[in-house]
C-alpha cells in the first residue's frame, strides 16, 4: 500500500542550506551603500521601502537569479509573471517598464538594465522534482526551497511559490514551440535596477542548477550582489 503524501505546505523546504537560518540583515533591511553577496546556490530576502532602489549585480556575468517580490505584510499579494506579461504584451520587462503583482498593482519599476536585456518570465522555479526529473539521485540545493528558506529566517511564510523573474537567463522559445536552455548573454559586472513602488519583500536566489548550461557554459553556481540605494532613480 502506497504511503500516503503528507498535505502540501507551500512554506516547507524540502531540505536545508544556510538560507534558513542566515540574512543580510537583521529583518532583511540592508544598509544603503553596502554591497552584499548573495552566496551561489542560496537564497536571500530584503526588505524594500517605497521610492528605494535595489541593484542587483551579476558579479561574474553567469549567474541568473530566481527573483520574486511581495507586498510587505501580505503574502498573498506578489510580483505575478502570468499577469506582467498581458500587462506589458511582452514576454520580458525592458527598462521603464512597472512590475505588476497578481493583482494588477505596480510593485516595482525596471529603472536600468546594463545586460542585453535578455530575462526569463516562463520558466517555474527549480525544485526537488526537476532536479530528479533531470537524473539527480537525493537532494540538490533549488530556488523553490531557497523562497522558502529565505523568507522564513526573516519571519514570513509564502502561502505559494509564484513563478519568479529569472534574471538573465536565456530559454528562448525557437521555430516550432521549442525551448532551449543556454548559457547567459550577460557580462561580468552587469546590473539591473528596480524601484520599489509600495513597500517589499524581496527574494532572490542564486540558482544552483548545474545539470544544465543556464549559469554559463561550465554550469557552475556563482554568487550575486546586491545594493540598496536610499534615492530614487
Amino acid at each position: 500500500m502506497n504511503t500516503p503524501c503528507p498535505p502540501f505546505d507551500a512554506a516547507r523546504p524540502d531540505g536545508e542550506n544556510p538560507s534558513a537560518h542566515q540574512t543580510l540583515e537583521q529583518d532583511g533591511r540592508l544598509c544603503p551603500g553596502k554591497t552584499y553577496t548573495i552566496p551561489a546556490r542560496q537564497g536571500r530576502a530584503m526588505r524594500l521601502r517605497k521610492g528605494e532602489v535595489l541593484s542587483v549585480i551579476n558579479r561574474d556575468g553567469s549567474q541568473i537569479g530566481d527573483f520574486w517580490a511581495f507586498a510587505d505584510g501580505d503574502c498573498n499579494e506578489y510580483l505575478s509573471m502570468e499577469h506582467l506579461r498581458p500587462t506589458l504584451r511582452r514576454i520580458s520587462p525592458r527598462p521603464g517598464d512597472a512590475l505588476v503583482t497578481n493583482r494588477r498593482r505596480p510593485i516595482l519599476t525596471m529603472v536600468e538594465d546594463s545586460s542585453p536585456g535578455v530575462h526569463d518570465t516562463l520558466v517555474a522555479s527549480c525544485d526537488i522534482h526537476r532536479y530528479a526529473q533531470l537524473g539527480h539521485q537525493g537532494y540538490h540545493d533549488n530556488c523553490t526551497d531557497n523562497l522558502r528558506m529565505a523568507l522564513a529566517a526573516i519571519g514570513l511564510r509564502p502561502t505559494s511559490v509564484p513563478c519568479p523573474l529569472n534574471l538573465w537567463m536565456n530559454t528562448p522559445v525557437v521555430e516550432g514551440g521549442a525551448m532551449e536552455w543556454r548559457p547567459p548573454v550577460s557580462a561580468k559586472g552587469d546590473h539591473v535596477l528596480f524601484r520599489a513602488e509600495m513597500d517589499a519583500v524581496v527574494v532572490i536566489s542564486c540558482c544552483p542548477m548545474d545539470l544544465l548550461p543556464i549559469n554559463g557554459e561550465d554550469a557552475q553556481p556563482r554568487s550575486l550582489d546586491v545594493l540598496l540605494h536610499r534615492e530614487q532613480a
